[in-house]
């Protein structure tokens, strides 16, 4: 395991040099690492660390709707999808049950592939892309 002054400088210079879509990708991933986080944290009766790592989700999916770009012909459809997502980590946190963050874990895998392959077809000379 890496030093955190060494992760952390890693970690900057990822993010410094990554493309719209990496950064989103990113995003994602820390959105799924603290939904699980929080349903362990549920599992285990740790509803305090719970509650920290399920408001760190419910600030990143918050992040997507704020940087949406609603011009696009699918943002309407992703800021439902992205509301959703918070109304279902503020119930997993409010009730105590996993089964919401879950749903919305299951659902941030599948958003991730989808961007990763949105990505790929971004990388090619002929497509632009942006976020919705």
């Amino acid at each position: 395991m890496m030093p955190a002054a060494t992760r952390n400088k890693y970690m900057e210079t990822a993010i410094q040099t990554a493309t719209p879509q990496q950064l989103l990708i990113m995003l994602i991933d820390g959105a799924i690492r603290f939904c699980r986080a929080g349903i362990e944290g549920i599992k285990n009766g740790n509803f305090e660390d719970a509650n920290k790592q399920l408001v760190k989700a419910q600030n990143i999916v918050s992040e997507f709707v704020i940087t949406l770009d609603r011009d696009q012909p699918v943002a309407a459809g992703l800021l439902q999808l992205y509301e959703y997502f918070n109304y279902r980590l503020v119930q997993a946190n409010i009730h105590k049950k996993a089964e919401p963050a879950e749903e919305v874990m299951q659902h941030l895998l599948e958003l991730k592939e989808t961007w990763i392959q949105a990505a790929k077809l971004a990388s090619t000379p002929a497509v632009q892309s942006s976020h919705g």
